[in-house]
């Protein structure tokens, strides 16, 4: 029984590593291509950098996974279902907010961008930059339990949030604006996106609310509003503090903090952060509610100390060298010593990057299913991976257009928002709903870890190239995890939109059909009763004939 449970546990490693593996291919294509024939590295030690970090990567992500699979993931489906028995809605909306923040604290893509934001301004201290970011989930999912329970129509809802939003950022500091966009996309990954959508269902069930789909859709794509407003808080805070003179910037130098060893070390205790409080909140659940068997409960442990290896190993392969290599190949493309079109081909490579990474998104191919199964078929996962997968394509183009024109990222936000927001008011609720979600998702542990170092080492040779200084790394290097969550907001709706068109064109085509049939029911009836009448006539006639021929004889 043992052989044959290993053998089933090593062949879900294997399975998980094979496609992290894959998804990663594009990544370690261009760094091949880059790194040993465009610009070869001139020391050998940065390609075992290299060589170690990417390995790390993909070994600490697979460990990950899996463990996820098996401790948090359960976590938070038991404390979900649960908090039905809680009853009361205070509690409930309470621990939807501690739930939300403590299982926003534990993201993987949120921890490496409060690094990289660290490592470029000093003053964001990387503790407080992700229990800010974790408050500002864990407000809105409390407030998204409470649209559930008093069934707030979820249009209007994000209708007055983005508003705010949009009115709050007047106020915020510009090395803010694109970091809280990009916070926004990074927060809602692996370990929050199953407590937040755990708790939603399981609020909507116990509410009597759930009688159709659209209360299962919207509560990440709400709870990603939270970050942007608590950050943007946070900016506003720190500009008054400095009165409006921040710190100068620092280089960003990933790759340069210290042997493997050192970087494991200093990792291990943010990881402990990370995780520990999920376990301690999740403890008292366990003994007073939920009361797993001993059998499962210790697999839920063991399952935790492997997210604890995995998340440990992934950060630190980040640090070692994959972020080292992002941030060279972004740098290697604004060299004066290459002709001025070079630069341009970051377009192409972002493009074949972000298109790349979402067609081997686990959660885009989770998305696509559930829109082919609530569609009846009418739309495809295939459709909507393509749609995505072409639209975050363009999404990441638009980022280093962005940067290598210095536009203000708001020129582009302030428009996709507005498409987005006035779509809503022709797709279906179900699929304004699932669109949001779509884009709080879409932001995986790999972005993070590979586009933004890119992006960021793209901003900073445009920093240093640039005649008049160029614009602040901050302001100009973060915004690409914030192009990429907007773009499933425009893809989806359209799809709805499509959808619901078929759907009216399929509903007046059975309505024609019924009423031809109708017609020729009607045709037909008349036709029978014209034949009756005419049958009748002639029994009459044939009647009269018989009497007249009976009177003759008579």
């Amino acid at each position: 029984m043992n052989k044959i449970n290993l053998k089933s546990k090593f062949t879900i490693f294997a399975s998980t590593l094979k496609e992290v593996f894959i998804s990663s291919l594009p990544l370690a294509a261009i760094m091949i291509i880059v790194c040993c024939f465009i610009a070869p590295l001139e020391n050998m030690s940065d390609y075992i950098k290299l060589i170690v970090g990417y390995t790390s990567v993909v070994l600490g992500q697979t460990l990950f996974l899996d463990g996820l699979n098996i401790s948090i993931l359960p976590i938070g489906k038991l404390v979900g279902g649960s908090l039905v028995k809680l009853k009361k809605v205070t509690f409930i909306i309470f621990f939807g907010l501690v739930f939300g923040l403590l299982a926003t604290v534990a993201e993987p893509a949120l921890t490496v961008l409060a690094k990289q934001t660290n490592m470029i301004m000093p003053i964001i201290n990387q503790t407080v930059f992700i229990w800010i970011m974790g408050f500002g989930i864990g407000a809105m999912v409390a407030f998204s339990l409470y649209r559930i329970m008093k069934d707030l129509n979820i249009k209007v809802v994000f209708l007055v949030l983005y508003v705010i939003t949009f009115i709050t950022l007047i106020f915020v500091p510009d090395k803010f604006i694109a970091l809280a966009f990009d916070g926004s996309g990074a927060t809602t990954g692996d370990i929050s996106v199953p407590f937040i959508l755990a708790l939603g269902l399981g609020v909507s069930v116990s509410m009597s609310k759930h009688k159709s789909n659209d209360d299962s859709f919207g509560i990440i794509g709400l709870a990603s509003v939270g970050p942007i407003l608590s950050l943007s808080i946070y900016g506003i805070i720190l500009n008054a503090r400095y009165g409006g003179v921040f710190p100068p910037e620092q280089l960003y130098s990933p790759g340069t903090t210290g042997t493997l060893g050192e970087i494991i070390i200093g990792n291990l205790w943010g990881v402990i952060l990370a995780l520990l409080p999920v376990i301690l909140v999740f403890l008292p659940f366990q003994f007073f509610l939920i009361k797993q068997p001993k059998k499962e409960f210790v697999t839920i442990l063991l399952g935790t100390i492997v997210v604890f290896i995995g998340l440990l190993i992934f950060l630190s392969g980040i640090d070692y060298g994959f972020a080292f290599a992002g941030k060279y190949i972004g740098e290697i493309f604004l060299d004066v010593t290459r002709p001025e079109w070079f630069k341009w081909l970051l377009l192409v490579v972002g493009f074949i990057l972000g298109a790349a990474i979402t067609l081997s998104e686990p959660a885009v191919t989770v998305l696509g299913e559930q829109l082919e199964e609530i569609t009846n078929g009418h739309i495809k996962k295939t459709t909507i991976r393509m749609t995505l997968a072409i639209g975050i394509g363009f999404a990441s183009l638009l980022a280093m257009i962005k940067i290598l024109t210095e536009v203000h990222i708001l020129w582009f936000l302030v428009p996709l928002y507005i498409v987005a927001l006035s779509m809503m008011a022709f797709s279906p609720k179900l699929f304004v709903g699932l669109a949001f979600d779509s884009g709080g998702v879409s932001g995986g542990a790999l972005t993070s870890a590979f586009l933004t170092p890119l992006t960021l080492g793209v901003a900073q040779a445009v920093a240093t190239t640039s005649s008049s200084g160029g614009q602040s790394i901050l302001v100009n290097g973060f915004g690409i995890i914030a192009f990429i969550s907007v773009t499933p907001l425009i893809a989806v709706q359209f799809l709805g939109i499509v959808y619901n068109i078929n759907i009216k064109k399929a509903n007046k085509a059975i309505e024609d059909a019924e009423l031809n049939e109708r017609k020729e029911l009607a045709k037909l009836a008349s036709t029978l009763e014209q034949l009756g009448e005419h049958v009748q006539d002639k029994a009459i006639v044939d009647a009269t004939k018989d009497i007249q021929i009976d009177d003759g004889i008579l």
